[in-house]
């Protein structure tokens, strides 16, 4: 933010300007402050080892995480993964009232909060190598148990392989990202549930 107040503006002008600095810096201060409150409600001993292990997966960190456990609560109320991401309102809608059965857009019903989230932590996936694992990821899967890490590692590579392919097919960005996110949440569902490799 230095660079601005080497610019060359009029009296009002620069009164703008550094109300919408102060502005800026308090928003950015607010924003640290909640990204604090989480790392502490995460630490805590009812939250901290399933954050841990949902951390594992490419483009979740602590905010989603955390958000997935308090929102969802009991995942185990999800028969299987794809339940879960129906919850979610990642699954396509159908149009079945003649002999053809036609695939909608997402339905977009349930928890939008999470589902946007998810969506977001999609887009993470869908940058990058296949198989590749950044000093962050690594940092991130550290403690965790060889079978957590290995099932995550699973769904990573998966992940963005679907991506890929989806996109080589011909398939839109979002609908691809999409697709991703609506697996992601059922590699997800497996974690919480130990059903590792269920997804």
């Amino acid at each position: 933010m230095k660079w601005l107040k080497g610019i060359g503006l009029g009296t009002m002008d620069r009164e703008t300007l550094n109300e919408y600095l102060i502005t800026y810096e308090y928003l950015e201060n607010r924003i640290e402050t909640f990204d604090k409150r989480i790392e502490e409600l995460a630490s805590e001993t009812e939250y901290v080892e399933k954050v841990k292990k949902l951390v594992c997966f490419l483009g979740v960190k602590t905010h989603t995480a955390l958000s997935c456990m308090v929102e969802t609560g009991d995942f185990r109320r999800f028969a299987k993964g794809n339940i879960y991401s129906a919850y979610l309102g990642l699954t396509p809608g159908e149009d079945s009232s003649s002999d053809q059965t036609n695939r909608l857009s997402i339905t977009k019903a349930g928890n939008s909060h999470l589902r946007r989230l998810l969506v977001e932590s999609a887009k993470g996936i869908c940058k990058g190598q296949i198989g590749h694992k950044s000093k962050d990821l690594k940092a991130r899967q550290n403690g965790n148990q060889p079978e957590v890490i290995a099932y995550a590692d699973k769904a990573n590579e998966r992940l963005r392989r679907k991506y890929y392919k989806m996109i080589r097919h011909g398939k839109k960005k979002n609908v691809a990202v999409t697709a991703v996110a609506r697996e992601l949440a059922c590699f997800i569902w497996g974690m919480m549930t130990d059903n590792i490799g269920a997804a």
